[in-house]
């Protein structure tokens, strides 16, 4: 039989320990540190219409002497698909946009849940106590950020700035170190 002292129960208030938990994702109590990341999107839904608009009228420009001619019908097709391209990259932009990374930490469990622009869902849980936040140099990705623990190495906000990713730690080591001790 548990000892009544250390075991908490969701009907007297508290919450069972994280290994107690089946879904160590579906937790009641609130983290003692929590974020969540998205890429910066820095054209907004009016800009990115005015933006189309300029575009479209600069594009018309070189057809306006054509007008009423056969070359305005050559032309044109060129027009327009250059057009639709800018549209369909500003779009896979915005969409790649959707991306989010959450982190939550409580003082036994730390998860991230990255949601992917598709709807894909990646999953990642360990002890805080093991849980070691690493920036790497390389020559490709400056200031590349990982969690570690559990036996697996994953990074977080590769879509951040190198600087992003500096606070970002900061912030982690932060939080970590200010989780109580077993």
């Amino acid at each position: 039989m548990p000892d009544p002292d250390t075991t908490t129960t969701p009907e007297a208030g508290g919450s069972p320990p994280a290994s107690a938990v089946q879904d160590p994702y579906d937790r009641d109590d609130p983290p003692a540190f929590q974020l969540t990341l998205w890429p910066h999107r820095s054209l907004s839904i009016d800009g990115f219409r005015q933006v189309l608009i300029f575009v479209a009228a600069a594009l018309a420009i070189p057809l306006i002497p054509f007008l009423g001619t056969p070359v305005a019908w050559g032309l044109l097709p060129f027009l327009v698909g250059a057009l639709i391209a800018l549209y369909a990259a500003i779009r896979r932009s915005y969409r790649d946009g959707e991306l989010r990374e959450e982190l939550r930490i409580w003082p036994d469990l730390i998860t991230v849940v990255r949601t992917e622009p598709k709807g894909g869902v990646h999953r990642w849980h360990a002890n805080p106590y093991w849980v070691t936040v690493r920036i790497h140099d390389r020559a490709r990705i400056e200031n590349y950020l990982t969690l570690k623990g559990n036996g697996r190495e994953i990074e977080l906000g590769a879509f951040l700035s190198p600087e992003e990713r500096l606070t970002l730690r900061d912030d982690l080591d932060r939080a970590l170190h200010a989780l109580p001790r077993p």
